[in-house]
């Protein structure tokens, strides 16, 4: 995949003073995505081992592209100028030219890219560094005696957008930064995750025009504005509807489920659970000024039983869930389970990915530059090192290793084997130029 990644990342206006470059734009791309694939933690650690005599012949051994090692200020002082959007671009055009090859059409839903789309905090500062954080009130408590006094938080959120497969297969695939605005009114300084939603929707059609897109959101999105858009979009939708939410919604549910409840019901056994699914097509939800706008939605209801043995008394016991959707399509006994099971359920991998880049290895919540544009193409690079990784860990090569060391264990082998001296390098060289077909398990 490097040489489709390169090719991109060579499009990315040079800044800097073309007769004192020492390494090219795409040595330190590419210096930098190494940083994360082999999961440093910081520019100090990633100097420290990568610039290592060995570790350096055995990169270049297998990176023609690296004819030397950058120091990692080198790789910040350049995130400072360019248009880091570029990155992620790359990274974009990467993810495209996977779905052009289709190597994920085994795992499509009703036909449609199952694409998760939530937001989580990155970090948060005592201090503002940049105009662009956004700022909060807490209260911090200085005794038992004295009163909370209210100070600001200074941290950085982004909503996240992942191709999120039934197999567990979490491809990262676009970033939306939330941005204070101080040129904007008072009232519009603060950014949230809804305003970001429709910056991140219409970057993703500008992207893919023409994805059939299926999109599975929490319950922060049933509201009209959103679900007009992804209709605008021709986007399908599967939105987690909580009970307080849309209540006209759930009243006319409860109200049209009793003339249809014994053709809209399904009983069905998913592993060691038993489920019930019920539903209510063409429920009217009108939205806006005086209820002008309205859209048609369907509304399913899942409730599940369950056993489970009790970690304190070790006995058998009993436990139950119910879960609702929102759905842009009808449902029906043919396709509850797909649009369930196996597309809204796995929704839950986008923030399973947001646990491993914060825990395991990624070190999502760190910055490693307090500059907003460096800090934005770090994240971008660890972004494209989280998918390589996600590709070995599913290609057919690597699903051995992966699974008999796990995940962690196995990029610490690999790491580790780059330390030493047992790489050949005419072993090495064969199996560069020997064609390569990625196959995902």
């Amino acid at each position: 995949m490097l040489p489709v990644l390169l090719g991109r990342l060579e499009k990315i206006p040079e800044p800097r003073n073309p007769k004192k470059l020492k390494h090219r734009l795409t040595v330190l791309m590419l210096y930098g995505l190494l940083v994360f694939v082999l999961q440093y933690g910081s520019r100090r650690a990633a100097n420290g081992q990568i610039t290592r005599p060995m570790f350096e012949h055995n990169l270049r051994l297998l990176f023609p592209q690296l004819e030397t090692l950058p120091h990692a200020d080198t790789l910040f002082r350049l995130l400072c100028r360019i248009d880091v959007g570029q990155i992620e671009q790359a990274h974009i055009d990467l993810v495209n030219h996977l779905i052009r090859n289709k190597k994920f059409t085994r795992y499509l839903i009703n036909n449609c890219y199952p694409l998760a789309i939530d937001g989580s905090q990155k970090i948060a500062f005592s201090l503002l560094w940049d105009e662009h954080l956004l700022q909060r009130k807490r209260k911090r408590k200085i005794d038992s005696d004295v009163d909370q006094e209210s100070e600001y938080q200074y941290y950085v959120y982004v909503l996240e957008a992942s191709l999120s497969f039934r197999n567990g297969m979490v491809i990262p695939l676009m970033s939306q930064f939330l941005e204070y605005q101080p040129d904007k009114g008072e009232q519009s300084k603060q950014d949230c995750e809804q305003k970001a939603f429709h910056r991140l929707a219409a970057r993703i059609k500008e992207a893919f025009p023409r994805l059939p897109i299926m999109l599975l959101l929490d319950g922060l999105y049933p509201n009209g504005p959103i679900m007009e858009r992804c209709r605008n979009y021709h986007w399908d939708f599967m939105i987690v509807l909580k009970d307080g939410s849309l209540p006209t919604v759930w009243e006319e549910y409860r109200s049209l489920l009793l003339l249809c409840q014994e053709e809209n019901q399904l009983h069905h056994n998913w592993g060691e659970r038993r489920q019930h699914f019920q539903w209510v097509n063409q429920i009217r939800y009108e939205f806006g000024a005086n209820g002008k706008n309205h859209i048609d939605l369907n509304l399913v209801l899942c409730r599940e039983q369950w056993e489970e043995v009790d970690p304190k008394t070790l006995e058998i016991v009993p436990n139950k869930m119910k879960y609702a959707w929102i759905s842009s399509r009808p449902i029906s006994r043919l396709n509850v389970h797909t649009r369930c099971n196996l597309g809204a359920r796995y929704r839950w991998g986008i923030e399973a990915g947001f646990l491993v880049e914060k825990h395991q290895g990624y070190s999502y919540e760190h910055a490693f530059a307090k500059n907003w544009n460096a800090m934005k193409g770090y994240h971008y690079l660890m972004r494209l090192a989280h998918l390589f990784n996600t590709l070995a860990r599913f290609s057919k090569e690597l699903a051995g290793l992966f699974s008999e060391l796990g995940v962690r264990a196995a990029i610490g082998f690999i790491r580790n084997t780059l330390t030493g001296p047992w790489l050949d390098p005419r072993g090495v060289e064969q199996r560069l130029n020997r064609p390569f077909r990625l196959r995902l398990v």
